[in-house]
């Protein structure tokens, strides 16, 4: 297989050398390229949504996320209702938990992002006191508020989860969780 990742190529190169992370994450990439591979190693769409920062109320300069494809083994997914639960604590980069594309025109997805997410609950019962870290950022705290329109956590529980942008430059920075260079465009509603 290729590094003929379509736009995100030359990017994903250049960090190659200077981001000690993407050589973790090199041998899960090949694979996770093509979305239908992803699907057979059994990652999922829960809600075959493409989060955007407008769609959850935010400044839509912010750009988006993406689609986010799950592992429910590797997150021990318990129950998805009132919100998708788990007891992750799953840190492991070279296979993250969560594969994050952007639709494209064609139909087609282009892996842009990647992802781990521990469930605050299974995190402090593991005794765990402080959030995780991945060079230095701590990893975003995410929950609802209920007095907010958007969902800031997702349809999850509470949780933490941090992206890496090793597929999609991110001009906010390879660690946060909003890209301005990803769009949901095209995603179909």
């Amino acid at each position: 297989m290729s590094f003929a990742f379509r736009q995100g190529g030359e990017y994903f190169m250049k960090k190659l050398v200077s981001y000690t992370l993407a050589a973790m994450i090199i041998p899960m990439a090949v694979w996770a390229e093509d979305v239908n591979v992803a699907m057979a190693e059994g990652y999922i769409s829960p809600d075959n949504n493409c989060v955007s920062a407008e769609g959850e109320g935010l400044p839509p300069d912010l750009g988006a996320m993406g689609m986010h494809y799950i592992q429910p083994q590797l997150l021990k997914i318990t129950g998805t209702d009132p919100r998708v639960d788990g007891m992750s604590t799953y840190t492991n980069w070279m296979q993250p938990s969560v594969l994050i594309y952007e639709p494209q025109a064609d139909g087609s997805m282009e892996l842009v992002g990647v992802e781990n997410l521990v469930f605050e609950a299974a995190w402090n019962a593991a005794g765990k006191t402080d959030a995780p870290v991945l060079n230095g950022r701590g990893w975003d705290h995410m929950a609802d508020d209920p007095g907010t329109p958007g969902d800031e956590a997702h349809g999850f529980a509470p949780h933490y989860d941090q992206h890496v942008w090793l597929f999609r430059e991110n001009p906010m920075g390879e660690l946060m969780p909003f890209n301005p260079n990803v769009t949901c465009e095209h995603h179909p509603s």
